[in-house]
Protein backbone atom coordinates (compact mmCIF):
# COMPACT_ATOMS: atom_id res chain seq x y z
CA UNK A 1 0.00 0.00 0.00
CA UNK A 2 1.46 3.59 -0.85
CA UNK A 3 2.52 6.38 0.99
CA UNK A 4 -0.82 7.96 0.26
CA UNK A 5 -3.42 5.64 0.36
CA UNK A 6 -1.85 4.51 3.84
CA UNK A 7 -2.75 8.07 5.18
CA UNK A 8 -5.61 8.71 3.82
CA UNK A 9 -7.18 5.33 5.25
CA UNK A 10 -5.48 6.72 8.67
CA UNK A 11 -6.89 10.60 8.35
CA UNK A 12 -10.64 8.78 7.46
CA UNK A 13 -10.53 6.52 10.29
CA UNK A 14 -11.65 8.75 12.88
CA UNK A 15 -14.91 9.16 10.49
CA UNK A 16 -15.59 5.51 10.09
CA UNK A 17 -14.19 5.47 6.47
CA UNK A 18 -11.89 2.95 5.98
CA UNK A 19 -12.47 3.30 2.39
CA UNK A 20 -9.21 4.22 0.01
CA UNK A 21 -9.51 6.69 -2.07
CA UNK A 22 -10.61 6.61 -5.80
CA UNK A 23 -7.89 5.52 -8.04
CA UNK A 24 -6.37 8.41 -10.26
CA UNK A 25 -8.20 11.65 -10.01
CA UNK A 26 -8.22 13.89 -12.58
CA UNK A 27 -6.16 17.25 -12.33
CA UNK A 28 -7.32 20.79 -13.10
CA UNK A 29 -4.99 23.51 -12.63
CA UNK A 30 -6.17 27.05 -12.70
CA UNK A 31 -3.78 29.50 -13.06
CA UNK A 32 -4.46 33.15 -12.61
CA UNK A 33 -1.93 35.51 -13.97
CA UNK A 34 -1.14 38.26 -10.83
CA UNK A 35 -4.07 37.68 -8.75
CA UNK A 36 -3.24 39.36 -5.69
CA UNK A 37 -3.71 37.17 -2.07
CA UNK A 38 -6.41 40.11 -1.43
CA UNK A 39 -8.20 39.80 -4.73
CA UNK A 40 -10.75 36.64 -4.00
CA UNK A 41 -13.14 37.37 -0.83
CA UNK A 42 -12.29 34.51 0.56
CA UNK A 43 -9.06 35.76 1.52
CA UNK A 44 -9.92 39.38 2.21
CA UNK A 45 -13.40 40.45 3.67
CA UNK A 46 -12.50 43.80 2.41
CA UNK A 47 -12.51 42.86 -1.11
CA UNK A 48 -14.12 45.01 -3.55
CA UNK A 49 -13.67 42.27 -6.10
CA UNK A 50 -16.17 39.43 -5.90
CA UNK A 51 -15.34 35.73 -6.45
CA UNK A 52 -17.96 33.82 -5.49
CA UNK A 53 -16.97 30.86 -7.36
CA UNK A 54 -13.80 31.06 -5.89
CA UNK A 55 -15.34 31.88 -2.58
CA UNK A 56 -17.21 28.36 -3.18
CA UNK A 57 -14.20 26.37 -4.19
CA UNK A 58 -12.43 27.43 -1.19
CA UNK A 59 -15.44 26.96 1.25
CA UNK A 60 -15.44 22.87 -0.33
CA UNK A 61 -11.93 22.60 -0.24
CA UNK A 62 -8.49 23.44 1.74
CA UNK A 63 -7.61 26.84 1.55
CA UNK A 64 -3.66 27.72 1.88
CA UNK A 65 -3.12 31.08 3.73
CA UNK A 66 0.71 30.67 3.41
CA UNK A 67 1.51 30.03 -0.11
CA UNK A 68 4.12 31.72 -2.39
CA UNK A 69 4.98 31.23 -5.92
CA UNK A 70 8.41 30.24 -6.82
CA UNK A 71 9.27 33.55 -8.26
CA UNK A 72 7.79 37.30 -7.63
CA UNK A 73 7.36 37.48 -11.76
CA UNK A 74 5.72 35.37 -14.16
CA UNK A 75 8.34 33.22 -16.19
CA UNK A 76 10.15 32.04 -13.78
CA UNK A 77 6.91 30.85 -11.19
CA UNK A 78 5.79 28.95 -14.17
CA UNK A 79 9.05 27.04 -14.72
CA UNK A 80 9.15 26.03 -11.68
CA UNK A 81 5.18 24.87 -11.67
CA UNK A 82 6.02 23.08 -14.48
CA UNK A 83 9.17 21.19 -13.22
CA UNK A 84 9.29 21.44 -9.34
CA UNK A 85 12.45 23.09 -9.74
CA UNK A 86 13.59 26.93 -8.66
CA UNK A 87 14.31 29.01 -12.08
CA UNK A 88 17.18 30.53 -10.49
CA UNK A 89 18.81 27.19 -11.46
CA UNK A 90 18.85 27.62 -15.09
CA UNK A 91 19.69 30.74 -17.17
CA UNK A 92 17.18 32.77 -16.39
CA UNK A 93 18.23 34.28 -12.97
CA UNK A 94 16.38 37.21 -13.49
CA UNK A 95 13.59 39.26 -15.50
CA UNK A 96 11.41 37.15 -17.87
CA UNK A 97 11.43 35.84 -21.15
CA UNK A 98 9.49 37.68 -23.90
CA UNK A 99 7.15 36.61 -26.53
CA UNK A 100 9.86 35.59 -29.10
CA UNK A 101 12.41 33.71 -26.18
CA UNK A 102 13.85 30.59 -27.29
CA UNK A 103 12.65 27.54 -24.93
CA UNK A 104 13.43 27.26 -21.61
CA UNK A 105 13.11 24.26 -20.59
CA UNK A 106 15.64 22.01 -20.74
CA UNK A 107 14.76 19.24 -23.17
CA UNK A 108 14.26 15.94 -21.13
CA UNK A 109 13.20 17.70 -18.13
CA UNK A 110 10.14 16.00 -16.13
CA UNK A 111 7.25 18.26 -16.55
CA UNK A 112 4.23 17.56 -14.64
CA UNK A 113 2.60 16.97 -18.02
CA UNK A 114 5.11 14.50 -19.17
CA UNK A 115 4.92 12.90 -15.34
CA UNK A 116 0.98 12.66 -15.67
CA UNK A 117 1.10 11.40 -19.30
CA UNK A 118 3.34 8.44 -18.37
CA UNK A 119 0.73 7.74 -15.75
CA UNK A 120 -2.05 7.18 -18.46
CA UNK A 121 -3.44 10.84 -18.25
CA UNK A 122 -4.53 12.66 -21.18
CA UNK A 123 -2.65 16.02 -20.74
CA UNK A 124 -3.86 19.64 -21.99
CA UNK A 125 -2.81 22.88 -22.07
CA UNK A 126 -4.71 26.00 -22.77
CA UNK A 127 -3.74 29.88 -21.71
CA UNK A 128 -0.43 32.11 -21.75
CA UNK A 129 2.64 29.84 -21.93
CA UNK A 130 5.28 32.05 -21.36
CA UNK A 131 8.13 29.97 -21.63
CA UNK A 132 9.74 30.36 -24.78
CA UNK A 133 9.10 28.89 -27.67
CA UNK A 134 11.70 27.38 -30.23
CA UNK A 135 15.37 26.56 -30.82
CA UNK A 136 18.33 29.36 -29.64
CA UNK A 137 17.55 32.46 -30.80
CA UNK A 138 14.55 34.95 -31.67
CA UNK A 139 11.84 32.42 -32.64
CA UNK A 140 10.35 31.90 -35.61
CA UNK A 141 6.59 31.64 -35.73
CA UNK A 142 6.79 30.99 -39.39
CA UNK A 143 8.17 27.81 -38.66
CA UNK A 144 7.50 24.90 -36.47
CA UNK A 145 7.26 25.70 -33.01
CA UNK A 146 9.74 23.03 -31.57
CA UNK A 147 10.55 22.57 -28.90
CA UNK A 148 7.34 23.44 -27.28
CA UNK A 149 4.96 22.18 -24.80
CA UNK A 150 4.42 18.93 -27.26
CA UNK A 151 7.83 18.65 -25.91
CA UNK A 152 7.45 18.66 -22.72
CA UNK A 153 4.65 16.23 -21.96
CA UNK A 154 1.15 18.23 -23.52
CA UNK A 155 -1.17 16.40 -25.93
CA UNK A 156 -2.33 19.35 -26.89
CA UNK A 157 -2.03 23.08 -26.03
CA UNK A 158 -3.34 26.14 -27.66
CA UNK A 159 -2.91 29.73 -25.92
CA UNK A 160 -0.86 32.81 -26.38
CA UNK A 161 3.22 32.55 -26.49
CA UNK A 162 3.58 35.47 -23.57
CA UNK A 163 1.78 37.89 -21.26
CA UNK A 164 -1.13 39.30 -23.53
CA UNK A 165 0.87 42.93 -23.21
CA UNK A 166 4.01 41.11 -25.15
CA UNK A 167 4.10 41.12 -29.11
CA UNK A 168 3.75 39.29 -30.89
CA UNK A 169 -0.09 38.95 -30.33
CA UNK A 170 -1.41 35.80 -32.09
CA UNK A 171 -2.80 32.13 -31.04
CA UNK A 172 -0.89 28.94 -31.18
CA UNK A 173 -2.03 25.44 -31.27
CA UNK A 174 0.20 22.67 -30.96
CA UNK A 175 3.51 23.64 -32.85
CA UNK A 176 2.04 26.25 -35.18
CA UNK A 177 0.10 29.86 -35.28
CA UNK A 178 -3.71 29.85 -36.34
CA UNK A 179 -2.37 32.99 -38.06
CA UNK A 180 0.55 34.58 -38.64
CA UNK A 181 0.87 37.99 -37.19
CA UNK A 182 1.28 39.91 -40.10
CA UNK A 183 0.01 43.37 -38.86
CA UNK A 184 1.07 45.82 -36.53
CA UNK A 185 -0.71 46.98 -33.70
CA UNK A 186 0.42 50.37 -31.78
CA UNK A 187 1.86 50.32 -28.41
CA UNK A 188 -1.06 51.80 -25.57
CA UNK A 189 0.87 53.22 -22.66
CA UNK A 190 -1.93 56.04 -22.03
CA UNK A 191 -3.66 55.86 -18.23
CA UNK A 192 -5.32 53.75 -16.81
CA UNK A 193 -2.78 51.83 -16.64
CA UNK A 194 -5.48 48.94 -17.46
CA UNK A 195 -5.78 48.82 -20.88
CA UNK A 196 -1.69 48.95 -21.67
CA UNK A 197 -0.06 46.92 -23.67
CA UNK A 198 3.41 46.61 -26.20
CA UNK A 199 3.36 47.73 -29.68
CA UNK A 200 4.51 45.16 -32.40
CA UNK A 201 2.96 42.28 -34.73
CA UNK A 202 -0.42 41.28 -34.08
CA UNK A 203 -2.36 38.43 -36.41
CA UNK A 204 -4.91 40.46 -38.48
CA UNK A 205 -7.99 38.44 -36.70
CA UNK A 206 -6.57 38.80 -32.56
CA UNK A 207 -9.30 40.54 -30.32
CA UNK A 208 -7.07 40.73 -26.46
CA UNK A 209 -10.78 40.57 -24.82
CA UNK A 210 -11.13 36.93 -26.98
CA UNK A 211 -8.17 35.60 -25.17
CA UNK A 212 -10.05 34.81 -21.99
CA UNK A 213 -12.88 33.20 -22.92
CA UNK A 214 -11.19 31.21 -26.23
CA UNK A 215 -8.65 29.36 -23.10
CA UNK A 216 -11.73 29.28 -20.51
CA UNK A 217 -14.00 27.50 -24.12
CA UNK A 218 -11.03 25.05 -25.17
CA UNK A 219 -10.15 24.10 -21.41
CA UNK A 220 -13.86 23.13 -20.98
CA UNK A 221 -14.06 21.13 -24.40
CA UNK A 222 -10.81 19.19 -23.59
CA UNK A 223 -12.44 17.73 -20.25
CA UNK A 224 -15.70 17.00 -21.94
CA UNK A 225 -13.63 14.85 -24.68
CA UNK A 226 -11.60 13.17 -22.15
CA UNK A 227 -14.52 10.75 -20.49
CA UNK A 228 -12.96 7.40 -20.06
CA UNK A 229 -9.59 8.54 -19.57
CA UNK A 230 -7.89 10.88 -16.00
CA UNK A 231 -6.96 14.14 -17.57
CA UNK A 232 -5.12 16.69 -16.67
CA UNK A 233 -5.34 20.32 -17.66
CA UNK A 234 -3.31 23.18 -17.33
CA UNK A 235 -5.00 26.11 -17.65
CA UNK A 236 -2.62 29.40 -17.12
CA UNK A 237 -4.87 32.67 -17.98
CA UNK A 238 -4.09 35.58 -19.20
CA UNK A 239 -6.14 37.46 -16.56
CA UNK A 240 -6.14 39.71 -14.63
CA UNK A 241 -2.50 40.56 -15.87
CA UNK A 242 -2.71 43.97 -18.07
CA UNK A 243 -4.13 44.55 -20.56
CA UNK A 244 -7.60 44.91 -18.30
CA UNK A 245 -9.69 43.70 -21.37
CA UNK A 246 -13.26 42.49 -19.59
CA UNK A 247 -15.73 41.17 -22.15
CA UNK A 248 -18.18 43.54 -22.74
CA UNK A 249 -20.55 41.42 -20.09
CA UNK A 250 -18.41 42.00 -17.43
CA UNK A 251 -17.59 45.58 -17.64
CA UNK A 252 -19.62 47.82 -15.36
CA UNK A 253 -20.18 44.94 -12.81
CA UNK A 254 -17.28 45.63 -10.43
CA UNK A 255 -17.15 48.51 -7.59
CA UNK A 256 -13.44 48.33 -8.01
CA UNK A 257 -13.21 49.37 -11.69
CA UNK A 258 -11.83 47.99 -14.74
CA UNK A 259 -9.22 45.48 -12.91
CA UNK A 260 -12.54 44.30 -10.82
CA UNK A 261 -14.56 43.66 -13.84
CA UNK A 262 -11.32 41.52 -14.84
CA UNK A 263 -11.13 39.65 -11.84
CA UNK A 264 -14.53 38.66 -12.16
CA UNK A 265 -13.96 37.46 -15.55
CA UNK A 266 -11.69 35.55 -14.12
CA UNK A 267 -13.68 33.95 -11.27
CA UNK A 268 -16.15 33.41 -14.08
CA UNK A 269 -13.69 31.14 -16.56
CA UNK A 270 -12.96 29.44 -13.05
CA UNK A 271 -17.49 28.83 -12.76
CA UNK A 272 -17.51 27.64 -16.05
CA UNK A 273 -14.67 25.46 -15.94
CA UNK A 274 -16.20 23.79 -12.29
CA UNK A 275 -19.17 23.46 -14.01
CA UNK A 276 -18.31 21.90 -16.96
CA UNK A 277 -16.56 19.21 -14.17
CA UNK A 278 -19.96 18.96 -12.40
CA UNK A 279 -21.85 18.42 -15.58
CA UNK A 280 -19.66 15.33 -16.74
CA UNK A 281 -19.85 13.83 -13.33
CA UNK A 282 -16.48 14.47 -12.64
CA UNK A 283 -16.25 16.92 -10.01
CA UNK A 284 -15.64 15.32 -6.69
CA UNK A 285 -12.35 12.92 -7.84
CA UNK A 286 -11.13 16.01 -9.68
CA UNK A 287 -8.11 17.52 -7.85
CA UNK A 288 -8.99 21.13 -8.93
CA UNK A 289 -6.34 23.79 -8.15
CA UNK A 290 -6.70 27.71 -8.36
CA UNK A 291 -4.09 30.14 -7.29
CA UNK A 292 -1.36 32.54 -8.84
CA UNK A 293 1.42 32.92 -10.92
CA UNK A 294 2.56 36.39 -8.37
CA UNK A 295 1.05 38.83 -6.32
CA UNK A 296 -0.33 41.62 -8.42
CA UNK A 297 1.39 44.85 -9.59
CA UNK A 298 -0.77 47.13 -7.27
CA UNK A 299 0.72 50.64 -6.44
CA UNK A 300 -1.01 53.17 -3.82
CA UNK A 301 -2.59 54.93 -7.37
CA UNK A 302 -4.04 51.59 -8.04
CA UNK A 303 -5.88 51.59 -4.33
CA UNK A 304 -7.11 54.73 -4.96
CA UNK A 305 -7.96 54.00 -8.69
CA UNK A 306 -10.27 51.02 -7.46
CA UNK A 307 -11.87 52.17 -4.92
CA UNK A 308 -9.92 51.36 -1.48
CA UNK A 309 -9.22 47.80 -3.35
CA UNK A 310 -6.23 46.62 -1.51
CA UNK A 311 -5.41 43.39 -4.35
CA UNK A 312 -2.58 42.11 -2.38
CA UNK A 313 -4.48 42.98 0.99
CA UNK A 314 -2.10 44.45 3.67
CA UNK A 315 1.27 42.38 3.02
CA UNK A 316 4.03 44.67 1.92
CA UNK A 317 4.97 45.30 -1.79
CA UNK A 318 3.57 44.22 -4.83
CA UNK A 319 4.57 41.72 -7.75
CA UNK A 320 7.99 41.46 -8.66
CA UNK A 321 9.40 42.43 -5.14
CA UNK A 322 10.82 39.87 -2.71
CA UNK A 323 8.61 41.10 -0.08
CA UNK A 324 5.15 38.82 1.10
CA UNK A 325 3.10 40.45 -1.76
CA UNK A 326 5.58 39.83 -4.34
CA UNK A 327 5.38 36.08 -4.30
CA UNK A 328 2.51 34.88 -1.53
CA UNK A 329 -0.38 33.91 -3.22
CA UNK A 330 -3.98 32.38 -2.66
CA UNK A 331 -3.85 28.47 -3.13
CA UNK A 332 -7.06 26.32 -3.05
CA UNK A 333 -7.74 22.71 -3.69
CA UNK A 334 -10.87 21.37 -4.35
CA UNK A 335 -11.10 17.48 -4.46
CA UNK A 336 -14.26 16.47 -1.96
CA UNK A 337 -13.40 12.52 -2.65
CA UNK A 338 -10.14 12.64 -0.93
CA UNK A 339 -10.26 15.92 1.43
CA UNK A 340 -12.09 17.66 3.51
CA UNK A 341 -12.89 21.24 3.69
CA UNK A 342 -10.65 23.42 5.92
CA UNK A 343 -7.95 25.77 6.26
CA UNK A 344 -3.76 25.55 6.30
CA UNK A 345 -1.51 27.79 7.64
CA UNK A 346 1.46 26.15 6.70
CA UNK A 347 4.00 27.13 4.52
CA UNK A 348 3.85 25.90 1.10
CA UNK A 349 5.41 26.66 -2.69
CA UNK A 350 3.66 26.08 -5.59
CA UNK A 351 6.73 23.65 -6.68
CA UNK A 352 5.67 21.60 -4.30
CA UNK A 353 2.62 21.19 -6.49
CA UNK A 354 4.51 18.34 -8.25
CA UNK A 355 5.89 16.28 -5.62
CA UNK A 356 1.78 16.34 -4.49
CA UNK A 357 0.79 14.80 -7.96
CA UNK A 358 3.54 12.12 -7.83
CA UNK A 359 2.53 11.24 -3.93
CA UNK A 360 -0.73 10.96 -4.83
CA UNK A 361 -0.56 8.46 -7.64
CA UNK A 362 2.20 6.64 -5.97
CA UNK A 363 5.22 7.72 -8.16
CA UNK A 364 8.92 7.70 -7.00
CA UNK A 365 10.19 10.97 -7.73
CA UNK A 366 13.74 10.76 -9.85
CA UNK A 367 16.77 12.08 -8.49
CA UNK A 368 17.06 14.27 -11.40
CA UNK A 369 13.54 15.69 -11.48
CA UNK A 370 11.52 18.09 -8.99
CA UNK A 371 14.68 18.92 -7.09
CA UNK A 372 12.78 22.25 -5.33
CA UNK A 373 9.38 19.78 -4.65
CA UNK A 374 7.83 18.91 -1.39
CA UNK A 375 4.72 16.79 -0.74
CA UNK A 376 2.01 18.64 1.04
CA UNK A 377 -0.52 15.52 1.00
CA UNK A 378 -0.11 15.68 4.91
CA UNK A 379 -1.75 19.10 5.10
CA UNK A 380 -4.42 18.18 2.75
CA UNK A 381 -5.55 15.09 4.92
CA UNK A 382 -5.19 17.08 8.21
CA UNK A 383 -5.52 20.75 7.24
CA UNK A 384 -5.19 21.42 10.77
CA UNK A 385 -1.56 20.08 10.82
CA UNK A 386 1.07 22.31 12.25
CA UNK A 387 4.23 20.35 11.78
CA UNK A 388 5.59 21.23 8.57
CA UNK A 389 5.61 19.88 5.32
CA UNK A 390 8.93 21.59 3.90
CA UNK A 391 12.53 22.40 5.22
CA UNK A 392 12.35 26.10 3.98
CA UNK A 393 11.35 28.23 1.01
CA UNK A 394 12.98 30.36 -1.19
CA UNK A 395 11.99 33.47 -2.72
CA UNK A 396 13.62 35.14 -5.52
CA UNK A 397 12.71 38.63 -6.84
CA UNK A 398 12.23 40.11 -10.39
CA UNK A 399 15.66 41.83 -10.22
CA UNK A 400 17.08 38.17 -8.17
CA UNK A 401 17.04 39.14 -4.74
CA UNK A 402 17.07 36.19 -2.76
CA UNK A 403 15.21 35.90 0.10
CA UNK A 404 14.81 32.58 3.10
CA UNK A 405 12.24 31.60 4.94
CA UNK A 406 12.33 29.16 7.81
CA UNK A 407 9.78 29.02 10.48
CA UNK A 408 8.17 32.66 11.43
CA UNK A 409 12.02 34.09 10.10
CA UNK A 410 12.14 35.48 6.79
CA UNK A 411 16.06 36.22 5.87
CA UNK A 412 16.50 39.12 2.82
CA UNK A 413 19.85 38.47 1.31
CA UNK A 414 20.23 42.20 0.45
CA UNK A 415 18.11 45.45 0.97
CA UNK A 416 15.36 47.09 -1.30
CA UNK A 417 12.73 45.56 -3.03
CA UNK A 418 14.65 43.72 -5.64
CA UNK A 419 11.21 44.68 -8.08
CA UNK A 420 8.79 47.45 -8.48
CA UNK A 421 9.07 48.95 -5.60
CA UNK A 422 11.42 52.09 -5.34
CA UNK A 423 13.91 52.00 -3.59
CA UNK A 424 14.67 48.94 -5.54
CA UNK A 425 18.13 48.18 -3.93
CA UNK A 426 19.67 49.66 -1.32
CA UNK A 427 23.57 50.14 -0.72
CA UNK A 428 23.92 50.51 3.48
CA UNK A 429 25.68 53.08 4.63
CA UNK A 430 28.80 51.89 6.95
CA UNK A 431 27.77 49.99 10.01
CA UNK A 432 23.82 49.67 8.39
CA UNK A 433 22.57 45.80 8.09
CA UNK A 434 23.41 44.37 4.59
CA UNK A 435 20.38 42.67 4.84
CA UNK A 436 16.87 42.36 6.38
CA UNK A 437 15.45 39.93 8.98
CA UNK A 438 11.77 39.90 9.79
CA UNK A 439 9.93 37.72 12.17
CA UNK A 440 6.60 37.05 10.84
CA UNK A 441 4.85 35.87 13.42
CA UNK A 442 5.75 38.70 14.97
CA UNK A 443 5.99 41.40 12.15
CA UNK A 444 3.89 39.93 9.48
CA UNK A 445 3.82 43.64 7.53
CA UNK A 446 8.06 43.22 7.57
CA UNK A 447 7.84 46.83 9.70
CA UNK A 448 10.89 45.98 11.75
CA UNK A 449 14.14 45.04 10.49
CA UNK A 450 15.57 42.85 13.47
CA UNK A 451 19.04 41.81 11.46
CA UNK A 452 21.40 43.29 13.49
CA UNK A 453 19.89 41.78 16.53
CA UNK A 454 19.69 37.98 15.56
CA UNK A 455 23.51 37.69 14.27
CA UNK A 456 22.65 33.47 14.83
CA UNK A 457 19.73 33.41 12.71
CA UNK A 458 21.03 35.48 9.97
CA UNK A 459 24.10 32.98 9.84
CA UNK A 460 22.21 29.99 9.76
CA UNK A 461 19.77 30.79 7.05
CA UNK A 462 22.10 32.53 5.15
CA UNK A 463 24.02 28.89 5.27
CA UNK A 464 21.05 26.82 4.58
CA UNK A 465 20.61 29.51 1.21
CA UNK A 466 24.19 28.46 0.23
CA UNK A 467 23.94 24.95 0.61
CA UNK A 468 20.64 24.85 -1.29
CA UNK A 469 22.40 26.72 -4.09
CA UNK A 470 25.79 24.57 -3.95
CA UNK A 471 23.90 20.91 -4.65
CA UNK A 472 21.21 21.52 -6.73
CA UNK A 473 18.45 20.89 -4.60
CA UNK A 474 16.59 21.93 -1.69
CA UNK A 475 14.15 18.50 -1.20
CA UNK A 476 16.03 15.51 0.20
CA UNK A 477 17.54 13.03 -2.23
Amino acid sequence: MDWTRRHWIAASFGAGNLQPPPEKPNVVLILADDFGWGDAGCYNPDARTRTPAIDKLAAGGVRFTDAHSASSVCTPSRYGILTGRYCWRTRLTSGVLNGESPSLIEPGRETLASLLKKQGYRTGGFGKWHLGLGPAGKTDYSAELRPGPNDFGFDEYFGIPASLDMPPYLFFENRGVLEAPTSQIAGNGAPPRGPFWRGGAIAPGFRMEDVLPKITERACRFMAHSAGQPFFAYVPLNAPHTPWVPSQEWKGKSSAGLYGDFIGQVDGSVRAITEQLRKQGALENTLLIVTSDNGAPWSAQDVEAAGGHRANASWRGQKADIQEAGHRVPFIVHCPARFKPGVSRLTICLTDIFATLAGTLGVALASNSAEDSYSILPALLDPRRAAPVREAIVHHSAQGLFAIRQGDWKLILGRGSGGFTQPAAIKPAPGEPEGELYNLAKDPHEDDNVYRQNPETVKRLTGLLAHYRRQGHSRPM
